[in-house]
């Protein structure tokens, strides 16, 4: 992924910029994944807040759960990025909102106790659920290392 990326929603009137290098991508398999992408996953790529920014359009906060901090194109409702409740550091973007989607698999994997059994993503790491906050870290530092 090129440090300067630009991304939307399918309709096209939700446009944002992403202007960092990604702390780590991601595919969860969790059921409310699932069932908000309609496909056995969700595919993430967590931003620096400070790197993320809405050009155009209008985001709602939306979903099943408004705790997630999901947020949507406000015309078309696309799932675009999560602004998760009390973690300032990153913006969940999801991948596939990317005008070019980096051709690498997702270097974590969440959730795979809920993944179908036939799914597998090429992911680096697994977890059976979240991993821990005292994890990230080193997810974060494995990363950086994986793109040097």
């Amino acid at each position: 992924m090129d440090v300067s990326s630009k991304g939307g929603c399918r309709c096209g009137r939700l446009r944002f910029v992403i202007t960092t290098q990604p702390l780590f991508t991601s595919a969860c398999h969790c059921r409310g994944c699932q069932r908000m992408t309609g496909g056995p996953f969700s595919l993430s790529i967590g931003i620096p807040t400070p790197g993320f920014r809405v050009v155009e359009g209008e985001e709602v906060l939306g979903g099943t759960d408004h705790n997630f901090g999901h947020r949507f194109c406000g015309y078309c409702l696309s799932w675009v990025f999560t602004r998760p409740p009390g973690i300032d550091a990153f913006v969940n973007v999801r991948t596939t909102m990317l005008d070019d989607v980096p051709p690498e698999p997702p270097f974590i994997e969440t959730c795979t106790a809920e993944r179908l059994p036939w799914v597998q993503t090429g992911a680096r790491y697994s977890f059976p659920a979240f991993p821990e906050m005292e994890e990230w870290g080193e997810l974060v530092e494995a990363f950086a290392v994986s793109r040097a």
